[in-house]
């Protein structure tokens, strides 16, 4: 049996208090502007963090500013991507990309693209739609591995000076990777229409392989590698359309 003295010891262990740890104070500079307050001009603001009391991904950061410091920062949020910091930063919206307000870039021209290349299965018989599953083999359903994660949070898309110089007109990686996914799910009937739809000068080749999108993906997915090959199925499918009388 233990002694008083060792009962004592340990309820003083099991209520102890730790001793509290040293602040590890982080500064972030955050893009701020707001077009609805007359005279508002784009500037950087600064905030000071103590890590202890924040978790380590720079949205929980951005989450304890607004909740806590200044509620009037704006800022999209959806997949918590898991990005840590142990250095000062600085947060900008998406580059080339028009401003709502602070961090929220305007992507309403990124998703019509996306929505013109209709990605969704597509049969050509519409009436057998919905009456029974499509199958797949291991072997098909895994070629659209690295393709469907796509999060379409257009970080490749914005890090691309093709798609800076002509945003407008080239689709940009994460839609013609997005493309590429249908184009080659075996269950999709629509491969040939997908591959006319993107052979004007623009919409396809405007990609230089600079590689910037396989760079920065949050994850590691290859953008790059899906435009190549769908430039490999447009060669082909150029080269069957020039033998049909």
């Amino acid at each position: 049996m233990l002694s008083m003295s060792r009962l004592q010891m340990v309820r003083y262990a099991q209520t102890a208090v730790a001793p509290a740890s040293e602040p590890r104070i982080k500064k972030f500079q955050i893009y701020r502007w707001d077009p609805d307050t007359m005279g508002d001009k784009p500037r950087m603001q600064t905030y000071e963090i103590d890590l202890n009391n924040c978790g380590p991904m720079v949205l929980d950061a951005l989450i304890k500013i607004k909740n806590e410091m200044d509620p009037t920062l704006t800022f999209r949020r959806s997949c918590r991507e898991d990005i840590n910091t142990s250095k000062p930063i600085k947060i900008y919206p998406l580059p080339h990309m028009y401003v709502v307000k602070d961090l929220v870039p305007d992507m309403s021209n990124f998703y019509a693209q996306y929505k013109s290349i209709e990605p969704f299965l597509k049969k050509k018989d519409e009436s057998q739609e919905g009456k029974e599953q499509y199958h797949q083999t291991v072997e098909d359903r895994q070629k659209l591995d690295g393709l469907y994660e796509c999060i379409l949070c257009a970080c490749c898309s914005t890090s691309c000076p093709s798609y800076w110089w002509n945003g407008d007109k080239y689709l940009g990686p994460a839609v013609l990777m997005q493309a590429y996914r249908w184009m080659i799910d075996s269950r999709d009937e629509f491969t040939e229409e997908r591959l006319s739809k993107l052979q004007d000068p623009f919409s396809l080749y405007r990609c230089h392989t600079i590689m910037n999108c396989t760079k920065t993906c949050p994850k590691g997915l290859n953008p790059g590698k899906a435009i190549a090959e769908i430039k490999k199925m447009m060669a082909t499918y150029k080269e069957k359309k020039s033998l049909t009388p």
